[in-house]
């Protein structure tokens, strides 16, 4: 049996073990896939009939793997009889086979999410239901809620815990509509994804004759990524192995961390309860990373409670310590990871698919997106659009867009009846049809609206809802004269009713738009103060969106080629790079604010930071910053509490001439338990003289003489005072979107004009404003 050599002695303990209940605990790295894939190969050559294997999965693309893997060792014939694939294709399979119990053709159609929705507005309209008041996602996210839990329409009728809760949300109606969208997809001989597990679920419940069947056809079953299982899919293959027990689950309960999806960890937690006679293998070597990061990653996660106790090492080479970077702004750690990217692909001949950047949530891509097209790094966003691509951020982009530019239709029809506002389609394509055979723009058609309005053929209403349109963002222009950038954009974004619409939407989607729209407005601050420190500095509105429309364009749209890769810590699950940065590691952001609310909560964080860490093979990197934009406004932040948790043995503080204050054994910042801050002791030793980075190394050795008479220093009196200090000729600065420079020299005589000339490594000369600089002095 050749396939069975190169295990190890655990993996070939999984693979071997082919009789009773067995839970195989898979630590990162760990060699999980071809564990399940050699423990079927091996039980199909033991004599087990493939058409009597079940193999669940959570993608389709781990499904295809494994089952070209088993071909390999059986043969395609007995790979293509076996029962392999995702939860929801196999249970649609048995569904399309037993539909007629349940009332519904064989041939029934699957809904997709959108399909889905399109079905829910319809059923709202039916309904007469405002849907403002009832958002078609966050009826359709409760819906899904309901189904997950098992909860029917009698079922929720029957639970006036629930009733409460929904009426207590101003959604009494939930019952109702719940009822009529099960009614219309079953009039329509359709389910959804969520009625994929909830009917398979009610067939074995309610068809004991069926579970029967099911059960003797199912005697060996396998379950990749167990810790992911929601209440439904545990229920479904707790029934189908309960006679024979032959049930093998691979999992890692240190990489639950999608109970926001309804995964329940208690699943895996509570297997040995559910089959006291379970055998536990555990697979503790990890191949993957090198034994720092392993060290490292094992010290944080034997920081939770519940959890399975594991000894994950590794063989591989020690390697290099953890690197952490104290970043003055967002900005600055976005230049700091950009830079350093820069500097490997060019000296250490590094490819760029050798990167990869994780944040926690999606809005933090701008700045890193920005950092790197500076540097005309190529990347790809996973799972989502690029920054500037996201509709919310085109939205408000198009009103600010059509504030510059009145004459720019596109701009115009995307936002006149978005939000909704009456505006529908007639009135549009009227208004379109009107102007064109005037051979005016739409723009100067509203601008006259009393003198056209006989010829548009739309009624009084309609007109009025196009005046109080247009007179809004007539205001908005007049604004625009003695605001910025920033103000206009957050009156535009609140008064139009954009940022209301999407806090309605309390879905995660939602929320991570508003964030978005956050996002979008730091950087409009950023850009200000950017401007506000050159010279030649130009903060209009114009110039603003020419920077984004310049950037944005030179990233192409495919996806293949040499890139760095951006993406979630939930996405970058199961996948693996050589060079990890893991950004934004503060309170609130990383544990996430939302977490706060239970250790549960708050041992999910850890996990997804262990999940993080664990994507690295050769070297990782962590990254936080003191201080973030918080809605334009400068906001100062507690570096996160997972950095205390991981021993100074593993790390290296690459910046060690910046304090790294803030951060105790404790694990929380000391400012949370009291008024002094303390460096500990810990990460208080000597460091030993660093390289200097590509960014420092470039600096030239002596300022570049010219005819100029600089003076030789100032005292910068900043609008931040505890930003004042004495820069003098020669100093090297940090700044922190233009990174390390040093001053060549400064120009006048006056704290609240001196103007200084920098040489920065990558970002060439800047003219300065030192007042508004906010340069951090590099000893």
């Amino acid at each position: 049996m050749d396939y069975l050599k190169g295990l190890n002695n655990a993996q070939y303990e999984a693979v071997t073990t082919l009789q009773g209940p067995l839970m195989v605990l898979a630590g990162a790295g760990s060699g999980k896939t071809r564990v399940l894939t050699m423990r079927v190969a091996h039980l199909i050559t033991n004599g087990a009939d493939p058409f009597n294997i079940l193999a669940l999965t959570f993608t389709n693309k781990a499904a295809r793997e494994m089952k070209e893997r088993i071909a390999k060792v059986v043969g395609n014939s007995d790979a293509k009889s076996l029962w392999m694939g995702t939860f929801h294709s196999v249970f649609a399979r048995i569904l399309r086979s037993e539909a007629h119990y349940l009332g519904f053709p064989s041939n029934f159609t699957i809904y997709d999410t959108q399909d889905s929705l399109n079905v829910l507005k319809k059923v709202l309209k039916e309904m007469n239901i405002d849907s403002d008041l009832y958002k078609p996602k966050k009826v359709q996210g409760r819906i899904s809620q309901y189904k997950n839990n098992l909860i029917t329409v009698k079922a929720y009728y029957n639970n006036p815990e629930l009733m409460e809760a929904d009426e207590r949300a101003n959604m009494k109606l939930m019952g109702q509509i719940y009822q009529k969208y099960v009614e219309t997809c079953f009039k329509n001989g359709a389910m959804d994804f969520d009625d994929l597990l909830l009917r398979t679920n009610e067939l074995l419940t309610r068809f004991p004759e069926v579970l029967a069947k099911y059960q003797d056809r199912f005697r060996y079953i396998l379950v990749d990524e167990y810790q992911d299982t929601n209440h439904s899919q545990y229920l479904i293959v707790k029934a189908l192995a309960s006679k024979f027990e032959n049930i093998c689950v691979v999992g890692d309960d240190a990489q639950s961390i999608y109970s926001f999806r309804g995964a329940n960890i208690q699943n895996i937690l509570n297997f040995k309860k559910d089959y006291p006679d379970a055998k536990i293998v555990s697979l503790e070597q990890n191949y993957r990373s090198t034994q720092n990061i392993v060290n490292a990653a094992n010290d944080l996660i034997s920081k939770n409670i519940n959890q399975f106790e594991k000894n994950v090492f590794s063989d591989n080479e020690i390697g290099e310590k953890i690197k952490v970077y104290r970043s003055l702004s967002d900005a600055d750690e976005a230049n700091f990871v950009a830079g350093n990217i820069w500097e490997q692909h060019n000296f250490n001949q590094k490819k760029f698919n050798d990167f990869a950047i994780l944040y926690r949530t999606n809005s933090q891509t701008r700045a890193f997106e920005d950092a790197l097209r500076r540097k005309n790094i190529p990347y790809r966003v996973y799972g989502g659009l690029s920054f500037y691509q996201r509709k919310e951020i085109k939205d408000l982009l198009a009103y600010l867009r059509l504030l510059v530019n009145e004459n720019d239709s596109e701009a115009l029809l995307r936002i006149i009846n978005y939000p909704m506002r009456g505006i529908g389609e007639t009135t549009q394509n009227k208004l379109i049809v009107y102007a064109d055979s005037i051979g005016q723009s739409i723009a100067n058609v509203l601008d006259a609206l009393p003198f056209h309005a006989p010829n548009l053929g739309l009624n009084n209403s309609a007109l009025t809802k196009l005046n109080d349109f247009w007179q809004m963002m007539k205001a908005f222009q007049v604004m625009l004269k003695t605001e910025n950038v920033y103000q206009v954009a957050m009156e535009v974004a609140k008064k139009s009713g954009l940022i209301k619409s999407l806090k309605e939407d309390q879905t995660p989607e939602g929320i991570s738009r508003v964030e978005n729209i956050q996002e979008l407005m730091n950087s409009m601050q950023g850009f200000i103060d950017e401007q506000q420190q050159l010279e030649d500095g130009d903060p209009s509105l114009s110039n603003f969106l020419e920077n984004i429309a310049l950037s944005a364009d030179t990233q192409e749209n495919d996806e293949e080629g040499d890139k760095v890769s951006l993406m979630t810590i939930h996405l970058s699950k199961g996948l693996e790079f050589p060079i990890v940065y893991i950004v934004g590691l503060e309170e609130g952001l990383f544990p996430s604010f939302m977490s706060s609310n239970s250790r549960e909560e708050l041992e999910e964080e850890r996990r997804l930071f262990y999940v993080a860490l664990t994507r690295a093979e050769k070297q990782a990197f962590f990254s936080y910053a003191v201080s973030r934009f918080q809605w334009g406004k400068i906001t100062d932040s507690e570096p996160s509490r997972f950095l205390s948790e991981v021993d100074t043995d593993y790390l290296d503080f690459i910046n060690p001439m910046v304090e790294n204050r803030g951060i105790n054994r404790s694990g929380l910042s000391s400012s949370i338990f009291d008024d002094t801050p303390s460096m500990p002791r810990a990460f208080q030793k000597k460091e030993p003289k660093k390289k200097l980075s590509v960014d420092e190394q470039k600096l030239p050795e002596q300022p570049i003489k010219r005819n100029l008479t600089p003076v030789s220093s100032a005292k910068i009196n900043t609008p931040d005072s505890s930003m004042s200090q004495d820069i003098e000729v020669g100093d090297r600065v940090r700044h922190n979107r233009f990174g390390v420079g040093e001053v060549l020299f400064l120009d006048g005589t006056d704290p609240n004009n001196v103007k200084a000339k920098i040489k920065f490594a990558t970002e060439g000369e800047k003219n300065l404003i030192l007042k508004f600089a906010k340069l951090e002095k590099i000893n």
